[in-house]
């Protein structure tokens, strides 16, 4: 499989803000994915797919790093919205698993106490 071909819709919007050309961006998204499969040993499932979004933000950062200002505004940090979005997630899956474990109590003290009566 081409993980190249599943590359962000996204992508062009990013390669704006960051100041450089589609092209440029698929070819840093296409090394993510080389440094993401050697990191995690596949090139499959959600941890993949996360390290590919973190390292492909990352090398766009450093990539317009590098580059000469020539008085043009600096490129914005992308690297915040995906550590936002994560975090975001983390705490909606956190809110529901508490949810579950607190109706999972309430119903089996219900089930106790109509035993117990």
């Amino acid at each position: 499989m081409n993980n190249s071909m599943n590359a962000p819709k996204i992508l062009p919007w990013i390669a704006r803000k960051a100041g450089i050309s589609d092209e440029l961006a698929l070819k840093l998204w296409r090394r993510a994915l080389s440094e993401a499969e050697f990191l995690c040993g596949k090139a499959e499932g959600s941890n993949y797919w996360g390290l590919t979004v973190e390292r492909f933000l990352a090398i766009v950062e450093d990539e317009v790093g590098g580059t000469p200002q020539y008085g043009l505004t600096p490129a914005p940090r992308l690297s915040w919205m995906w550590h936002h979005q994560t975090r975001m997630s983390l705490l909606s899956l956190m809110a529901a698993q508490n949810t579950y474990r607190f109706w999972k109590n309430t119903w089996g003290n219900l089930a106790s106490q109509k035993k117990a009566a």
